[in-house]
């Protein structure tokens, strides 16, 4: 995955639509890159811009799942293990 810009996002102003396409399906594994691209698409926006609260809050969301990574199905099912992240001990996640 590239961090590089779409080159029409540099040519106006950033809007919430345009942290929500980054967003997408993000996945713990493009979690961090995922990241990385809302912060710096965000950079530089005031305090308060609708797009930078988006970002941030999202920023946050992202930096969790990548380090803690997802659960697949839901805790009551045995033998369904987390997904692997970047964090320690998948067991400790549940």
């Amino acid at each position: 995955m590239s961090e590089a810009e779409h080159p029409q996002r540099r040519e106006r102003d950033v809007t919430v639509d345009d942290v929500r396409h980054l967003m997408g399906a993000s996945t713990p594994h493009f979690a961090l890159q995922i990241r990385n691209r809302i912060a710096k698409l965000i950079r530089g926006l005031p305090e308060g811009h609708p797009a930078r609260i988006e970002g941030e809050r999202e920023i946050n969301r992202l930096t969790a799942l990548g380090y803690t990574g997802e659960v697949r199905g839901t805790p009551h099912e045995d033998g369904i293990a987390p997904l692997p992240s970047l964090g320690g001990d998948a067991t400790l996640r549940r």
